[in-house]
This record gives structure tokens, sequence and C-alpha cells, in this order.
């Protein structure tokens, strides 16, 4: 829409109006900051927190004390203007309350610590002491959620905000100004002189000074800290609605500020805790929730710590990112470099000494301590404990010895997980988990420094708890492509630097568990087989979320640095070239001997990466050099999860990818197809015991069929697929950087997605089988929907997916983009094969009902292809040039009555698209 015209001229005059101001030359609008002092040097011994006195309402005959929002009125009022003749006398000099901070805290609970606080025992109204010495210093804040509502978007031991922050007087109130970190200015340069050059600070919040104490560097302010915390200040814990997220799910309501409150203070030397529990207040909620977990839908409440820690002393020295290797990092973007990427991301470490410098192997001056937590069963203790040390195999590596240190928490211990001091691996059972392990990490945004991190563990891995909505059985295959990508994609998209506290590993393991235990029912299995299976997958997922915490990011690349040959020897498990990945659970077939089902211990890639990080000498840039130079090793290959193909349209390297295995995935994913088949063909002898219901059968059926919709999607990505290199130029060992998959290996795919995910005899399984999928009732669950198995929409979601993928705008428009590069595989030959793949193998005779839901399904696909304005113009001829071949086709088969009625309507469907496109 154009611009008026008047609109244009008000516009025009305004930025003449601001460009004349800024030739003038406008007064500053703040004074410039003191430079920080030294921060306190750490206490090695923190006292223990005081305990906050419990929350006890005024009595009806004593006056309240005020109320948070009251301290924050006088804010509300416009500042003198200020004199521009003036020296600035004022504000150097700001008017002195005349309270002390020892009359106004009078009869409070004081707490010692970081920032002194004080408790009123009868409000329980909140204050802080600042001294003189804090401001004008960096601090750093970190939320993390102590209990939530996983579908309100919260989850205990979640990590929510991090940031940099100031207190900053100002007159008689003292600011918290959070500050950017994203920019570094080289001060040998003279652009560092412009350094915060149109970068907004953020003022976090204003809090009056109610008193005051002390005299020069010894002066002590005291401030009203309550809506600090209350109002969310520091961090919205709502969330906010993602862009092109679903409507209509459940969200929190209103936070209600009367029933939140502070429930709870832990103050130490070197950071303040306090925790709060948000109430959040919908009266009248539009979607209840899916689980018990939700009390009452109407009202919420969700409990955060908020921490503020002392800035770490400027001795550990940041060590730059490489997109060879992967690490979690803290973005920073160099506005005084020239070249070309102006990048200084730093990756997240620990900071670790060596107590000897000239020895080649030493212990750290301070180790990494990890803390079992006392609510972890007995029985995986010792699993836990052996897994996490195992990375001290990749630190000898890297010149330390001993820097992961296990100790279990006492159960009379007087602190708790959420102590922020502590690193703990936690074990819970929730109602809902979002996932089966979670390892996050905090850091200085400043350096990369990791200052904290803990492990999360959901019992559910090992329940055997099979989500029915989490293996898609759904009714129809309708709105396949409308379908918007999962959540975690979203965030990726709206703020990439999110994605960097995912992890999914839970949903793959969980799968991959009740995969096994299935196929271990079928095929009989020991059960000290089983026993070991749970084994290893907890020591899989420790060792997996441990090195999270190291700040190893996910190497979806490593599971082909298996040779097929090797993937079941019985000696030597599975050498993956990193735990970091998300492997296919290593099932070995009846007749092959089962070795390791995942891998349990770090890999190749996981030991040199720790060098990366860690190795002292890896400062030196020589040694640094050389390091990188042997990331083109097979056993090195390393892609993150940006990298990979999960979902349809991502990424373009098959290599990299989930639930995969071997460096020939495509052979090992038709075994595995094979092997569901085969146990499809036992199951019902085998899960059916007397006395028992049904669901363990149809559990078992869901579980083979996901798995075979797995295999597919694993296979479908070497359609259209281009191998990367992100070697730099000139590195040894290294390819260019894009290379399309030869033809021979795309059709070598479309041959197996033929025979084993859209022939006519794919998904067929004996009716007597279909008969005993039944659900055990409970209560009125499943009101409004029906029981019986829906094996035909169950098989069409299975190959929708895949079709998705083959006719993905951005799959078609590489084909041919890559063409001109060296694919060998145009869209109109992939098409073609395609529709054969679909239509042949049933062409002279009767189509059955499996066979007719996926043709017509795909019709649909390629009228989708023609008319959609997503696709390239080659690929909308090539679906044209397919339609008029099928409808050809459907005039000359017949077959059966109902063979002919599916094919009159597809003739149907196709006419109608052509006649209206002719139209």
């Amino acid at each position: 829409m154009p611009v008026p015209r008047s609109l244009r001229s008000l516009l025009l005059h305004r930025t003449i109006g601001l460009a004349l101001a800024a030739c003038i030359g406008m007064p500053a609008a703040f004074a410039d900051d003191p430079k920080p002092e030294k921060p306190p040097v750490d206490d090695p011994n923190p006292p223990k927190p005081a305990e906050p006195p419990k929350d006890e309402p005024p009595k009806p005959d004593e006056p309240k004390d005020e109320k948070p929002d009251e301290a924050k009125k006088d804010e509300k009022k416009a500042p003198p203007k200020k004199d521009e003749n003036s020296d600035d006398k004022a504000e150097k000099k700001p008017k002195e309350p005349t309270n002390t901070i020892e009359a106004r805290v009078k009869g409070q609970q004081k707490m010692e610590g970081l920032f002194p606080l004080y408790r009123d025992t009868k409000t329980g109204a909140l204050r802080m002491e600042i001294a003189a010495s804090q401001l004008n210093r960096d601090f750093i804040y970190v939320s993390q959620v102590s209990d939530g509502v996983v579908e309100g978007g919260h989850f205990r031991g979640q990590y929510r905000q991090k940031k940099v922050f100031r207190l900053i007087r100002r007159f008689d109130k003292i600011e918290i100004v959070e500050s950017n970190p994203y920019f570094y200015y080289d001060e040998k340069s003279p652009l560092a002189r412009s350094a915060g050059a149109n970068v907004s600070p953020a003022v976090i919040d204003v809090m009056r000074i109610e008193a005051a104490s002390g005299t020069g560097a010894e002066r002590r302010f005291l401030v009203r800290a309550d809506a600090l915390f209350v109002d969310e200040s520091f961090d919205p814990v709502k969330p906010p609605p993602l862009p092109g997220g679903a409507n209509g799910g459940f969200s929190l309501g209103k936070l209600d500020k009367e029933r939140s409150r502070v429930s709870l203070i832990r103050n130490y030397p070197e950071n303040t805790a306090v925790v709060v529990d948000y109430v959040f207040v919908n009266p009248v909620p539009q979607n209840a929730g899916a689980g018990f977990e939700i009390t009452d839908p109407r009202i919420v409440t969700v409990r955060v710590a908020h921490t503020l820690l002392a800035k770490p002393d400027d001795k550990f020295e940041p060590r730059l990112d490489d997109p060879r290797v992967g690490y979690f990092v803290d973005y920073q973007n160099d506005l005084t470099s020239t070249d070309i990427t102006p990048w200084r991301d730093m990756i997240s470490r620990w900071r670790l000494i060596k107590k000897d410098p000239e020895a080649p192997l030493s212990d750290p001056v301070k180790s990494i301590v990890w803390w079992i937590e006392n609510t972890t069963p007995l029985e995986l203790r010792p699993i836990i404990e052996k897994a996490a040390l195992g990375w001290n195999k990749a630190f000898e590596a890297a010149g330390f010895t001993n820097v992961i240190v296990v100790k279990t928490q006492p159960d009379d211990a007087d602190w708790d997980a959420d102590d922020i001091r502590y690193n703990v691996i936690r074990w819970v059972a929730s109602p809902q988990p979002p996932f089966s392990g979670y390892g996050p990490r905090f850091t200085n945004p400043l350096t990369g420094e990791i200052l904290g991190a803990d492990v999360i563990l959901e019992y559910s891995t090992l329940a055997q708890l099979l989500q029915m909505r989490d293996v898609f059985e759904g009714d129809t295959a309708a709105a396949v492509w409308a379908d918007p990508l999962p959540m975690t994609v979203e965030t990726a998209k709206s703020d990439p630097r999110q994605m960097q506290a995912q992890c999914d590993v839970g949903t793959m393991l969980h799968q991959n568990l009740n995969y096994a235990m299935a196929l271990s029912a079928v095929f009989d299995r020991p059960e000290d087989e089983r026993k070991r299976l749970l084994e290893q997958t907890v020591a899989y997922l420790v060792t997996h979320e441990i090195g999270h915490t190291l700040g190893l990011t996910h190497n979806m690349m490593a599971s082909q640095s298996l040779p097929y040959a090797d993937a079941f020897k019985q000696a030597g498990g599975v050498k993956l070239g990193s735990v970091m990945d998300y492997p296919a659970i290593n099932f070995a077939p009846p007749g092959k001997p089962q070795g390791d089902y995942f891998p349990t211990e770090p890999g190749a890639y996981d030991i040199w990466a720790i060098r990366f990080g860690y190795d002292p000498t890896v400062s030196d840039t020589a040694k640094r050099t050389a390091l990188l130079a042997r990331s083109t090793e097979k056993a090195l290959a390393f892609a993150n999860d940006a990298d990979d193909m999960r979902e349809p349209g991502k990424g373009i390297d098959p290599r990299i990818n989930l639930n995969d295995l071997t460096d020939d995935a495509m052979r090992y994913a038709a075994d595995r197809l094979a092997l569901d088949r085969k146990a499809l063909g036992e199951i019902a002898g085998r899960m059916v015991k007397p006395g028992e219901s049904y669901q363990a059968l149809r559990n078992a059926y869901l579980i083979l069929t996901a798995d075979m919709a797995t295999q597919g999607r694993v296979i479908s990505r070497y359609i259209g697929g281009v191998y990367v290199d992100k070697a730099v130029a000139g590195q040894k060992g290294a390819a260019r950087p894009y290379t399309p998959v030869p033809m021979a290996r795309q059709r070598e795919a479309m041959k197996l997605l033929r025979d084993n995910i859209f022939a006519p005899e794919a998904f067929k399984v004996d009716a007597s089988l279909l008969q005993q999928l039944g659900i055990e009732r409970r209560g009125f669950f499943n009101f409004f929907g029906t029981d019986d198995p829906k094996p035909i929409a169950r098989v069409a979601n299975i190959q929708a997916g895949i079709l998705y993928h083959l006719l993905h705008p951005v799959t078609l428009l590489r084909l041919t983009d890559s063409g001109l590069y060296g694919n060998e595989y145009p869209v109109v030959r992939m098409m073609t094969d395609l529709s054969e793949a679909i239509f042949d193998d049933d062409s002279r005779g009767s189509v059955n009902a499996y066979r007719q839901e996926l043709q017509t399904l795909y019709v649909q696909f390629l009228m989708i292809v023609m008319e959609g304005g997503s696709h390239d113009y080659v690929s909308r001829a090539a679906a044209l040039s397919n339609l008029r071949a099928i409808r050809n086709d459907m005039s000359r088969w017949r077959g059966d009555l109902a063979t002919q009625t599916h094919r009159d309507h597809l003739a149907f469907l196709i006419d109608r698209i052509l006649e209206t496109d002719r139209s």
C-alpha cells in the first residue's frame, strides 16, 4: 500500500529535524559510568543459606506494610527538566536519604549474602541492600524453573534466561540495566570509541532508595525488591506465542500479583537466589489441558528461581568456535573486524587449570563435581556414576586427570538440587514427561565460561509408558501438506540461539527402548539380556547428557562412522565416533550376535572435541590448526541439529540424520524393515497372555509400524540429497563443499521405498492380528472416538510422511538446482519413478485398500505441486506430465469392482483439475 503524500511529507520533515539536531549536538543522556571495581574473591566455604520466615498475614488491627506496587508510585512522576547551563552537580550529588538502613529494617530478618536481604516477618515484604562498591559493575542473572506445567511450557530443572546487568544509581533511585553482550570491539581499534552505538541497553527495573548507611566506599543503599522478582522484571515467565505456532492449545492466564509471592530465599557470598511462585489466572480457559497434572486450568502456579551472581574474574581465557567441531557458544559479532565472517563466538567450557602446568597429565585445580541426587533409585546409581566418570578418558587426552568427580547427595543433606552451587544429576517422575534426559548448563555470556550445570533424567525412560499420541494413531492422513513443523523448528526460525537448549534424545531413546523391549518379547530374549538393554540405555543417556554439560552439541553424523560389517559383532559393541548422536538402537536380528545396543562411552570424535575445548596447548594457533586439520577423518565427522534431515524439506545431507546407523544406512534400514515385518508376523503369538488385556499387542503393533516409518524416512532422504563437507579450502582429505548423491544411490533409495513402503503387501498383516488390537478401557476415555484398529489410516500417515519429503518444494527445487553441479537424477525422472512405484505393481489387477489410499493421496500431492505457489515451474511441469499419464492409465486399467470405482475416482479428480486449469 503506497504511503500517502501528506504522511511522506511529515516523515520527511521529521527526519530532517532529527538530522539537524544530531548535527547541532544534543546533551548526553547519561553521565559516564565509572570503571567497574574488581569483584570480590570467591569464598571457598560458602555458609548455609539463611531460612526465610514463614509467610504470616498481618493482624487486622495492625497496619499493613506498603504493597510492592506502592514502592513504584514515585517512579511514574516525570523527573524535573535538566538545566542545560548547569554543571551536572545535581546528578553527581543526588539528595541522600535521611533514614538509615538499621532503622528501616528494625525487627526484620536479615539474610547475609552477595546482596543482603531483609524479610518483614509480618507482611513478607522483601528488601535488598546494595553496596556502593556494587554499583556500575557487571553481574550475571540466571533463571531456572523449579516446578511447572509442561503444557504451559515449563518443567522442573529448565534453564530459562541469562543476562549481564549493572546497578546504576540515578538520583534517589537505582536502575537495573541489562547490557548487550553480542557485540565486541577490539580495544586497539579506533572504532572501539564508538562502542555501543545504536545498541540499546534495557532498563529492567527502577527501585527507589528507601534508606542508606555508611559513607564513601562503605556506603550502602536499601531498596524494595518484591516487584523486581514478582513482577517478572527479569524474566517474563509466560511464553510468548511463536510465529506459525498452533493456536487453541493450553496456555497460562494472566499473572496475578496478589497471589504470586516470594516462597524461598537462598543467600550466599557469591550469589543471591530468590524463588517465586507465579500464579496465573484465566477465569474461562479455552483448553483445560490434556493431563491430570493441571489441577485447575483456571489457576496454574509456576515456580521460578532467580539467581544473581557475582561476575567471575577476568582470568578465564575464552576459546573461539570453529565450524568443524560442535560446541554450544555465546554469540558475539566483532564490529571492528574486516573478516568476511566477523564472528567471535565463544565456546561453552569449564575453567580447568592444571595444578602442575608443566606436567603432561595433571589434576585440575578444581574438578567438576557431580552429585547424584538422593531421589535416584539405588540400583541405578552405580550405572550413572560409571557413565559420568567415563568422560575422564576424554580429558586425559587433553592433559587432565580426575576432571569428573561423582558424589552422592546424603539423605540428610541441608541443600537441594535447585541450589545453583551444586551440579546435580537429578531423577524425576513427571506425569507428562517432556524428555528422558536433559543436560543444560549456564555460562558467563561475556566469556563462555560454564558456571553450573544439571542433568535431569525422567523415570519414564525405563517405565515403558507408550504415549499413544506420540506414535500418531490418527484416523486420517488429511492436511499433511499444511502441517507446520514442530515447535522446536519454529523456535529455531524465530531465534536460532534458543536451539542451544533443545535436546530431544529422550523422545528418540523412549521410542528405541520400547522397540527393543517389544522385539525382546517377540524373539524371547532372556531376562539378563533385557537387563543389559536397560543398563546400556541409562548409561548412554547419562553419557550423552553429561556431554552437553561439558559444552558439546549433538553430532548427528557420528552414526556413519560405524562400518556396516561391524554392526553385529559381539566383541567391541557399538563403536561410534560420538555418543552425542541420536543413533538407531542396534538390535541384532535372529541368527546374528548381539553387540552393544547403544554407545556407552565417549568416542573418537568426543575425545578430539574435548581436546579442542580443554587442552591448554590448543591456545597456540599452530596447534589449534593442526588439531582441526584432522576433521576430515571418518571417525571425526561432525554436523549438528541445524544440518540434520529430521523434517521434510530440512537439511540436504542424508548422512546427517536421526535414528540411522552404519556407513551404509540405507542397507541397515532395509535390514530393520525386514526385521519389523518378521516381528509383525509373530507378535500375536508372543504378546497375548491369558488373563491380560490386548493392550500390549496393540502397543507392539504401533511400535513396529512406527519403526517402519522411521526407516522409510532414513531411506527417503537420499533422494535429492547433497553431501556436505565443511572442511576449509586446501585441507588434506577434504572434498568440495557440495557433492550431489550419485544417481545410482538415489534410484537405489527409490527401489527400497517401492519394495518396503509403497508395495501392495508392504504393511499387510494377518486379519487375526487386527482383530486382537484391543484397547484396555479406562473409564470414559476416548468418549468421542472409537476403539477399532485403523490400519489404513495409519499406513497412509506413514506413506504421506515419505511423500511429503519427496514432493516438498525444497526437495524438488534442489533436484533441479543440483543438476547444475553434478546431479544426474532430474525431477521428471524421479517423479516418473515414484509414479511407477505407486501404480505399476498392481496395474494389471485389483488394487487393495492400502494402495487405493496411497494412490489417491499421491494424486492429491501431484495436484498440490502443479497448482501450489511454493513449487518451481520445472516441478509443476513434471507433476502435470505425471497426472496426464496416470489419467490415461486409469482408462486402460480396470480390475474388480472396487478397483474400477477407485480408478474412476482418480480419473475424476485429475479431469477436474485439468479442466479447471484450462478454464
